[in-house]
């Protein structure tokens, strides 16, 4: 099978500003010209990314493969609460206790 790359078109003013109507965000000139910029780099990116794709290469989302190390499963005794509650700096009544952040309810 063969790849047939096509070059990715560059990104017009008009689009961008289209794409900024489109998300409901008011773009200024500058920050027009500057996302102009940044989308046709991507759009460059991805076209040499298409270059050099081969039929001989898997698709990945991590060129690195990835494997889960994991500890074997052994049982152990539970702390208890009191060793639990040992390295806290307030508790009461079994409990850690924390200061309130949503407000008096």
């Amino acid at each position: 099978m063969t790849h047939i790359v096509k070059a990715m078109p560059t990104f017009t003013r008009e689009e961008i500003e289209h794409l900024g109507d489109l998300a409901r965000i008011a773009l200024t000139d500058e920050e027009a010209i500057r996302l102009q910029g940044e989308l046709n780099v991507i759009a460059e990116s991805i076209n040499k990314v298409q270059e050099v794709a081969r039929d001989d290469v898997q698709p990945t989302a991590n060129p690195v493969p990835l494997e889960a190390y994991m500890r074997p499963d052994v049982a152990r005794t539970p702390l208890t609460q009191e060793e639990a509650l040992s390295g806290a700096p307030l508790s009461e009544s079994g409990m850690f206790v924390a200061p309130r952040i949503l407000g008096e309810e």
